[in-house]
């Protein structure tokens, strides 16, 4: 527990160190902060110092100490605010103060709130104390020391940071456990360190979330920090909430990643791929028909089937969902785009179209329930077309009308569309849709 009793004046050396620290930037008017090292009942203290200039005059007073194993600070004349930290200078004779809050004594409160940041201008004054000797206090770069400080008695490991460059980590408790625990966890440290460090101010690139995942699948922080992305781009891909988040949980999202790169293949035809599954019936628990050896024959075989299937369950019904299709693409057909543009928008008129377009740009628009949620109005099919030649297939898109944005828009063999495809689609026909979409709403 700190005592007011044993604080001394501030030593001459460490005034004038402070002085000429402060005089070479000196703001007149404004208060600046330091703070020099003590020792205090056989405890290592941190003692804050403000200072300010006025009529030609420096004035310093100590404002606040801070004990390494106190859990509350003293704090003398300065007041907590929103705005920063207010100090009373009454006592020190300034003609324009007038008191208010200070009178000098000192009171205990908690130090989160009564710690500004200031330059400590004797730091090495903790190497004094056998327990800190070898902390590397030196070298710590940020302002909370006493944090540090307490850290490190708890986890010598935190010394380690700092020599290897990674000081902004050196608090960080749950890396900190890990380094404590795990040799080659440390070894991965310094393998990773000069991605790791932060050379553009006080903060990590990386979590210990995105630290620890990547030192566990035995990759770079880098490549950590991509799969990382990867796997939060996922979790909110359409085809992975509304389909394939049944099969594959988050937790092996990162296991299906890689295999979709080793199968050369892409999420839409997985989602597809599952899609056909699910309508035949098969126990998607087994791994051969999660990870099928060669997805992309297995993809195809499963689609013959699902077609043929789906195609005797649907002839009695063909000439209904024709009917409805019809409808519907008649009901949203304003949403087509022609004009003078490169390209050309058109709605699809009937699941035969569907299939027409599946079939010339080898993706499965029209062999799974495109058709369906077309009928539904959850979603519709769009063909983009060269203006020139409007009869050849060239891009589809999947457009949600409850969401008002593009689902999918992919070429043959489910590429990505060129640049200026997607400039198109995005930039000038999305919004022409939506203006349209909210006039067919209206006049509903």
């Amino acid at each position: 527990m700190l005592d007011e009793k044993f604080i001394k004046p501030i030593p001459n050396y460490i005034a004038k160190r402070i002085r000429d620290k402060d005089q070479n930037g000196v703001c007149y008017g404004n208060v600046r902060f330091y703070a020099y090292f003590a020792k205090m009942k056989g405890e290592l203290v941190k003692i804050t110092v403000a200072c300010k200039n006025y009529e030609k005059q420096w004035f310093c007073k100590q404002v606040a100490v801070h004990g390494v194993h106190s859990d509350t600070c003293l704090v003398r004349d300065m007041e907590y605010t929103v705005m920063g930290f207010s100090i009373g200078w009454y006592d020190t004779g300034l003609s324009n103060c007038r008191k208010r809050y200070e009178d000098g004594k000192w009171y205990p409160a908690k130090d989160k709130y009564y710690n500004p940041t200031a330059v400590i201008v004797n730091k090495k004054y903790a190497l004094k104390f056998d327990a800190y000797k070898y902390s590397a206090i030196e070298k710590y770069p940020y302002g909370d020391v006493m944090k540090y400080l307490k850290i490190y008695e708890q986890y010598p490991q935190a010394e380690y940071f700092i020599k290897i460059g990674l000081a902004h980590l050196a608090t960080n408790k749950t890396l900190l456990k890990k380094a404590a625990k795990d040799k080659a966890f440390r070894k991965w440290l310094i393998r990773n360190a000069k991605q790791l460090r932060n050379e553009y101010g006080n903060y990590p690139y990386f979590s210990a979330k995105i630290m620890l995942s990547a030192y566990k699948a035995n990759m770079s922080v880098l490549d950590g920090q991509r799969l990382d992305r990867q796997i939060n781009e996922m979790q909110r891909e359409y085809n992975y909430i509304n389909t394939i988040s049944k099969v594959i949980s988050k937790s092996e999202i990162p296991e299906f990643l890689e295999y979709l790169k080793k199968q050369e293949t892409n999420i839409n035809s997985y989602a597809d791929y599952i899609k056909a599954c699910e309508f035949l019936g098969l126990d998607m628990s087994l791994p051969k028909n999660r990870y099928p050896h060669d997805f992309k024959r297995w993809h195809d075989i499963r689609i013959d089937e699902y077609n043929t299937a789906k195609a005797l369950k649907d002839t009695e019904d063909r000439k209904e969902l024709y009917a409805k299709f019809a409808s519907i693409a008649e009901k949203y057909v304003s949403l087509q785009k022609n004009g003078d543009d490169t390209f050309v928008v058109m709605i699809a008129r009937s699941p035969q179209d569907l299939i027409r377009e599946g079939d010339a740009l080898d993706h499965c628009v029209g062999r799974m329930n495109y058709d369906q949620r077309f009928i539904r109005e959850e979603s519709l099919i769009f063909f983009v077309r060269n203006a020139e030649t409007p009869d050849v297939p060239f891009v589809t898109v999947e457009y949600s009308l409850k969401n008002k944005k593009i689902l999918q828009c992919y070429g043959e063999h489910d590429h990505k569309p060129s640049d200026n495809v997607l400039e198109f689609v995005n930039k000038k026909w999305l919004p022409y849709a939506n203006r349209k979409l909210k006039k067919i709403q209206l006049a509903a």
